[in-house]
């Protein structure tokens, strides 16, 4: 009997799924397992990646809760627990390290141990993996513990490249770059350091206040004139 136009695409439709049906299963036949193979490793890969951030984002938690406990109790004047201290002085995170490595220098400083705190911050000035602002406050409470044994010059080239306004610590550097040009007999190049701190709205009060009074006593008036209201 004849196929109708309708019937014979029918059946052509047949033998084209018939066709796929066997090119899809010898293609199963030929790769499924390493497909099988490449699913399972792609969710292994998955699941072992959302593991490292939970895990990380666990350990992150703990470490900061740890550096929270150990800055409040330096900050009291108490004693670190010096193992939890010295764990967190090598963190794999650089802030939590630094911190850590800053806190170990100050404890030392307290106990009377300047030789040993002035070492750790000089190794922390050195060390090219902490970000640079730790790194600069490093050298300048070294620089201040080693002061009276440094040559004025010597505190100069050290700290002259922070005694800038604008600089994250202008203040601070600022004001033993100042001192030691006084010391130099310098007192043109001290006494406008000692101005613009007073004036620097970013430096601490107590450096300000203390910046004022030497600039004044220098004959630099470094008294801010508060702006005047606009007229509405």
């Amino acid at each position: 009997m004849a196929l109708t136009p309708q019937n014979s695409q029918a059946f052509m439709r047949e033998v084209d799924d018939a066709v796929r049906q066997d090119q899809l299963l010898g293609f199963w036949q030929r790769y499924g397992r390493w497909i099988l193979v490449a699913v399972v490793l792609g969710l292994a890969a998955f699941g072992g990646w959302l593991y490292w951030q939970h895990h990380s984002k666990t350990q992150s938690e703990a470490v900061s809760e740890q550096m929270d406990r150990v800055l409040t109790t330096a900050a009291g004047g108490g004693a670190p627990d010096a193992k939890q201290l010295d764990a967190l002085a090598k963190a794999d995170q650089p802030g939590y390290r630094a911190s850590a490595l800053l806190t170990q220098a100050g404890v030392a400083s307290r106990k009377g141990d300047a030789k040993g705190a002035i070492a750790l911050y000089a190794a922390m000035a050195a060390d090219t993996k902490l970000d640079q602002p730790y790194r600069d406050l490093a050298l300048i409470r070294q620089t201040a513990l080693e002061f009276e044994t440094l040559k004025p010059q010597q505190v100069v080239d050290r700290l002259k490249p922070l005694a800038i306004e604008g600089a994250p610590w202008f203040g601070s550097a600022g004001e033993l770059v100042a001192i030691a040009y006084m010391k130099m007999g310098k007192t043109d190049l001290a006494g406008p350091i000692f101005a613009a701190m007073a004036k620097d709205a970013n430096v601490p009060q107590s450096i300000r206040s203390r910046a004022r009074q030497m600039a004044g006593l220098m004959g630099i008036d470094a008294v801010e004139i508060p702006a005047e209201p606009s007229e509405g």
